[in-house]
């Protein structure tokens, strides 16, 4: 799926680190969220409330999760983040993404 149709877009941007990850939330009719951001290169930790499937737009990366090895993800591939955890992405290239909140 190239768009999502009939969302909401929180207009005020999320940014970390300086500026170099930002993302936008929309929001979905049936009260589901996902973010929509952008990675610049470098190495980034954050912390996970929800559990979050991680599409890769575009780019490439590694990421650290938790009990596991560093994995190079590129664009087309996913990787899940449990609740409760933090993760690690190595940026190598920058990074378009797309963030699913899982309740």
């Amino acid at each position: 799926m190239s768009e999502f149709n009939n969302v909401s877009v929180v207009k005020k941007a999320n940014v970390y680190f300086g500026g170099n990850v930002s993302s936008r939330t929309i929001k979905f009719a049936d009260g589901t969220l996902k973010t929509l951001g952008f990675m610049l290169a470098g190495e980034y930790t954050f912390n996970t409330a929800d559990a979050e499937l991680m599409e890769i737009i575009d780019g490439e990366l590694e990421v650290l999760l938790p009990e596991s090895d560093w994995q190079a993800i590129k664009g087309g591939e996913s990787f899940n983040v449990p609740a409760n955890a933090k993760f690690t992405v190595k940026v190598t290239a920058p990074t378009d993404y797309i963030c699913s909140f899982l309740k």
